[in-house]
């Protein structure tokens, strides 16, 4: 290939660029039809919900839990949980430091001022049309006004995002897809316009990080591959530099959560995330070979390997058609077309290697997630070839797009009742199942301990431990408070899970505190006398470094702003 031909294409301004900036500039109101498109296309796929009841994936109950959880933790004064009370049947566990907190406060807010029932549909409505935007917001730079619009609704209601809607119930992937447009504009952007744009993409980084790290850690290696190729065709290190401050700035912005996540998993079961179904080479396309005897599993995996072939060979068709744009287009060709090249196979079995040795890749679980950025090329090209294909084939395409959105809406489990039930074992104090990668070590607790007392007693036994006297004062996620008086020493065991971010005070004094050896429970042994005990979730040394870095970072990235824009300024002005 002849890299400097490529490159001088590269440095030139799209042709379609400069097309649909006049057609902008003439039509104002050209957002408000986009919006109105997508709103509708999002209308669509909650309009089942209206008669069916909700979509119950795979993921819903622990969502659904999660924004309860977080909806009532907020009536009691925590801004920001890190405990989650009602997990594991009441014995919590620390859920909200490792699954990053963007949607649970969504989440939890949608419930906070409308009917839970309603929530889930009114969240998949406002991630389906921001994916729509950010897609028109993408599309306009190089297509015509009428592509745009048809990218967007295509990406909008792209088959991955139906697979995730309906089959899947992962809210937060959903949220963090509808970014992944604009991350793709900002790399490009940082490749051709450099400093000016690394705040934005800094920016949309830290939103993907604060909603989905599985979408993160595709987006991150998404990045590096367009930073590598905008390299080989700038024939620079220029876009990798840009792309690493950029890169930098979006784990400084999300790092109050990444940092207690990283640290934090020492301390809990998080090699359940990638061991048994959840090992990624067992989740390649068509690997069914590993669930002979799950069913479920099996039946899933045929589905969705049968969505990501159709996503494949479909990208690979609207990007034969799109070929003339090759030299109009230049640097974005090559740059989405190994995008999808790349996204294509790592969901391939000979891609296995690569899940084994690439960094973090593993905690991804499921290769098919990388139908995330292929569905976003398909989209992008698709709209871009619309002006070649004959409009039978649209109209054959359009009503297999309608045959197949019908076939999964038919497959779903639709039900009404996880809602009013979730809802009641929060209320009631029964609790709900917990993760099982973020129960804390040594903790083994099962539904048979659910109706398991606030306090309980361990050695000795003989009879002392029945003259314990117990006062509970405050019972709250993350302080409980109760004095106790007893005529032997004894050791109260908590319906709670010890975790080190545990603080135990006896007499305001700072105590160890032990673990019940059969379950994790967190245990206080007390001398004979009276006794004030309070256990309270104290705040970490990683929580508060990482609070510090995204404050720095916010303001770091106010600065760069101002600057690159000053510099902007004054070079318009001097020109």
């Amino acid at each position: 290939m002849d890299y400097s031909r490529v490159s001088a294409c590269a440095q030139m301004p799209p042709l379609h660029d400069r097309l649909a900036h006049e057609v902008d500039s003439q039509r104002p109101g050209s957002w408000r039809t986009a919006l109105l498109l997508v709103a509708l296309a999002a209308l669509v796929i909650i309009t089942p919900m209206i008669f069916l009841g909700n979509a119950a994936g795979h993921d819903f109950q622990s969502h659904l839990a999660s924004w309860m959880e977080m909806a009532a933790q907020w009536r009691q004064g925590n801004i920001l949980p890190r405990w989650a009370e009602w997990s594991n049947w009441g014995f919590g566990e620390p859920r909200f430091i490792f699954y990053p907190p963007a949607s649970w406060i969504f989440g939890a807010a949608l419930g906070s001022v409308m009917p839970w029932r309603l929530v889930p549909g009114t969240l998949i409505f406002v991630a389906v049309v921001i994916a729509g935007m950010t897609m028109w917001t993408f599309a306009r730079r190089w297509l015509t006004e009428m592509q745009s619009y048809i990218a967007a609704v295509f990406f909008a209601v792209n088959p991955y995002h139906l697979v995730m809607i309906y089959y899947r119930s992962d809210f937060a992937e959903l949220l963090a897809s509808a970014l992944f447009p604009l991350m793709v504009l900002g790399a490009i952007s940082a490749i051709r316009e450099g400093w000016r744009r690394i705040p934005l993409l800094a920016i949309v980084l830290g939103g993907i990080w604060l909603l989905n790290a599985p979408a993160a850690v595709v987006a991150m290696y998404a990045l590096v591959l367009l930073l590598v190729v905008g390299c080989v065709l700038r024939q620079s290190l220029r876009p990798l530099i840009y792309g690493a401050i950029a890169l930098a700035g979006g784990l400084g912005l999300a790092a109050f959560y990444i940092l207690p996540a990283a640290w934090e998993q020492r301390w809990v079961q998080i090699a359940n995330a990638v061991e048994g179904r959840f090992i990624a080479e067992r989740n390649l396309l068509f690997a069914q070979i590993y669930y002979a005897n799950r069913p479920g599993i099996q039946s899933f995996n045929w589905k969705v390997s049968g969505v990501a072939v159709g996503v494949i060979v479909a990208t690979a068709t609207a990007i034969f058609f799109c070929r003339r744009y090759i030299r109009a287009w230049a640097e974005l060709w090559w740059l989405l077309l190994a995008l999808a090249c790349a996204s294509s196979f790592l969901m391939l079995p000979p891609s296995a290697f690569l899940w084994r040795h690439l960094p973090k890749l593993r905690f991804l679980q499921f290769p098919w997630r990388w139908l995330m950025p292929l569905d976003f090329a398909l989209a992008f090209f698709v709209a871009a070839a619309i002006s070649k294909i004959r409009v039978i084939w649209l109209f054959v395409v359009m009503l297999g797009l309608v045959l197949a959105a019908a076939a999964i809406v038919r497959d779903t489990h639709w039900e009404s009742q996880s809602v009013p039930f979730v809802a009641e074992e929060i209320r009631s104090g029964h609790g709900y199942r917990g993760i099982a990668e973020f129960t804390p070590l040594n903790a083994h607790v099962g539904e048979h301990y659910e109706d398991h007392p606030l306090i309980t007693t361990l050695e000795p036994k003989d009879g002392s431990s029945d003259r314990l006297q117990l006062n509970i004062e405050e019972w709250t996620a993350e302080r409980r408070v109760f004095s106790a008086h007893t005529a032997a020493a004894v050791t109260p065991v908590l319906h709670l899970l010890n975790y080190p971010a545990w603080e135990v005070r006896i007499d305001g004094q700072s105590t160890p505190s032990k673990s019940y050896p059969e379950t994790g429970q967190l245990a206080v042994p007390l001398d004979k006398g009276s006794h004030q005990v309070e256990v309270r979730f104290r705040r970490t040394w990683d929580r508060t470094a990482g609070g510090v870095i995204s404050v720095l970072s916010v303001v770091a990235l106010i600065l760069a702003t101002i600057y690159t824009r000053r510099r902007a300024a004054t070079t318009t002005v001097e020109s």
